[in-house]
């Protein structure tokens, strides 16, 4: 598997990069997790507009799915070649609607399906292209799913946006990479069932025994020096803080 950062800003986009979406690649399929503010922009740089072949969203909050309406456009508006041939996009319950009411001015109220294939997502596991998925409701205050894809004897997880919780545990144990937010600073906010710090990041690498931590949507206010170290200090592994184009092989 091919992992790049698309982008891995925590709640809005930062000067240096989007708000979050990764993008896993193999055997020459392009699965998308999640697209973020301005990361539609940025995935072109990787990836041509009409060459994704499947979108995943873990929640429906604007950092995470927001630019869909804008790839909205790019497929169902496009001139040459007509209009784009759907593409499986799996969300939380209700995540169509949600769109089509944060686009507000669709031709009607099918149309995002004409280019989107909405499927539901519950927790369990599913094949999309080469890859399994196994997906788990974490804990946010929304409908939020992490995700574990696995390919070719290597697995990736994906936290979404969580706070503690058994069930990103359980996704992540014996990853080769884990993929895991850090928003808050340790000491400085504590929200339950929110975000995760730095050094809770860590806890939940060192337990589940990964291979490699690295720590995204740290929002543009959070020292990301901070969350690092707190997470060095409690994982064994190698730790890295995501940047926007970072390329990992799996």
């Amino acid at each position: 598997m091919k992992l790049t950062v698309v982008g891995c800003s925590g709640s809005f986009p930062s000067a240096d990069s989007a708000c979050s979406s990764y993008l896993v690649e193999a055997d020459g399929f392009r699965l998308l997790l999640d697209m973020g503010n301005g990361a539609l922009g940025e995935l072109q740089r990787h990836c041509g507009l009409y060459d994704l072949d499947a979108v995943l969203l873990s929640h429906l909050h604007a950092d995470h799915c927001i630019d869909m309406c804008a790839y909205f456009v790019a497929r169902y508006y496009r001139f040459e070649g007509g209009r784009a041939d759907p593409i499986p996009v799996h969300g939380p319950e209700g995540t169509e609607q949600r769109l089509v009411a944060a686009y507000d001015d669709v031709p009607d109220e099918k149309s995002m399906s004409e280019v989107f294939d909405f499927r539901t997502l519950r927790p369990g596991t599913f094949e999309v292209g080469p890859f399994t998925i196994r997906t788990d409701r974490v804990s946010h205050p929304v409908e939020t799913y992490g995700f574990r894809v696995e390919h070719g004897g290597k697995a990736l997880t994906y936290s979404g946006d969580t706070g503690v919780c058994e069930a990103l545990h359980q996704l992540a144990e014996g990853a080769d990479l884990f993929l895991c937010e850090a928003s808050f600073t340790h000491g400085k906010e504590s929200v339950p069932e929110l975000h995760l710090n730095g050094r809770q990041a860590g806890e939940h690498a060192q337990r589940a025994k990964v291979g490699r931590l690295v720590l995204t949507h740290i929002p543009p206010w959070t020292d990301p020096r901070v969350n690092l170290a707190h997470a060095e200090e409690v994982f064994d592994g190698p730790v890295e803080l995501a940047r926007s184009r970072a390329v990992y092989e799996l």
